[in-house]
């Protein structure tokens, strides 16, 4: 099973998502991978969907 954790980067503002950190203001638990995030969370800082991410 992987166990690292990866990082995505919002191509539009630069707001970085780690899934070892998750984004608990959100309700995403630390731990979660991007696959499980809900498709209709939006970046906080500029409110893009998670199509506007890529891969670090």
């Amino acid at each position: 099973m992987d166990t690292e954790f990866k990082k995505y980067i919002c191509v539009v503002c630069g707001l970085i998502y780690d899934e070892a950190d998750g984004w608990p203001d959100d309700g995403i638990e630390p731990g979660t991978r991007w696959d499980d995030v809900p498709e209709t969370w939006m970046c906080p800082d500029c409110g893009v969907t998670k199509d506007d991410f890529e891969e670090l």
